[in-house]
């Protein structure tokens, strides 16, 4: 594995470390926001940093040809993930989620090799497909299969189709621009739509809840970290590491998710847990692995 790949893969991590609070930080978010809201709301607060950033680095407008993929990455973060999700977690539990979003990695790795024509061997495959497998055997273990229904089901499914996507054609642009610039204009192009519709929300909807500074500090922790700053390592790790590649790393959130759960709310950790994550860590490194027998195809 050489040194570029390797970076790749620490900042891939930095990405999912942060991705990792996002399922929590929702379903606390819910409990106090309208949905809807707690989508745009974070969309909101990322657009804002982001246009103050883009200004004092007096970043240039993106060219024409540009605007396209970023749109299509726009659709699936800001919109697709947050909205669907947050809808499914008013229907369902966050370990019913996982059941569903632990196959999120091999969709982005089937999505990279239909967008980016990243060649990937038969050893990759079956390294992906193994780490799913013990994501979801582990997250029926711990109950996952109770609590939903299949409007959550198609809820997540979409979520997880959304952010997949997004990932992939997020990282292809990051050939031509950087990666904090990416997700900068991907925020700040939504600001129209975002702006309008989180007041509105606001105004249609507040009276309803009765929202705690909890739900208030998700709100600003999800615009902050899982809606802005996470794709910054992100979407580096993928340029580097190749989206296929870099994310196979995402086979770690779910684990990362319940690490924060033991942490912060005193669940325990199981044994089944710490052998969920040692599958999980050689199913990774297997995949990484797997690079060496292939070249990466040129984008056309």
């Amino acid at each position: 594995m050489d040194r570029i790949h390797r970076t790749g893969l620490a900042w891939a991590f930095v990405g999912v470390l942060l991705f990792s609070f996002s399922l929590p930080l929702t379903k606390v978010a819910v409990g106090g926001f309208d949905p809807f809201f707690t989508a745009t709301g974070r969309a909101v607060i990322a657009g804002a940093l982001a246009a103050v950033l883009l200004a004092a680095h007096r970043v240039p407008w993106p060219a024409r040809e540009h605007l396209k993929p970023l749109i299509f990455t726009m659709l699936g973060a800001v919109f697709g993930w947050p909205i669907l999700l947050a809808l499914a977690l008013e229907r369902t539990t966050s370990a019913h989620a996982a059941v569903i979003a632990a196959f999120m990695p091999l969709t982005t790795a089937l999505f990279a090799v239909l967008r980016t024509h990243e060649r990937v061997p038969l050893r990759f495959w079956l390294a992906a497909g193994g780490g799913t497998l013990a994501l979801v055997v582990f997250a029926l273990s711990r109950g996952g299969a109770e609590g939903g229904d299949w409007i959550a089901d198609l809820l997540i499914v979409g979520a997880v189709l959304s952010s997949s996507w997004c990932y992939v054609e997020g990282a292809a642009i990051t050939k031509v621009m950087p990666g904090w610039q990416v997700i900068s204009w991907v925020v700040v192009l939504a600001l129209p739509v975002t702006v309008p519709a989180s007041l509105f929300l606001w105004w249609a909807t507040s009276a309803e809840y009765n929202t705690t500074a909890a739900q208030w500090t998700s709100l600003v922790l999800l615009g902050i970290s899982s809606m802005y700053l996470g794709f910054f390592a992100w979407y580096r790790g993928l340029s580097l590491a190749g989206s296929a590649y870099g994310g196979q790393v995402q086979q770690l959130q779910a684990l990362l998710t319940l690490l924060w759960s033991a942490l912060l709310l005193g669940e325990t950790v199981t044994p089944i847990t710490v052998a969920t994550a040692l599958v999980v860590i050689a199913c990774v490194v297997w995949a990484q692995r797997s690079r060496a027998s292939v070249t990466v195809a040129p984008e056309e």
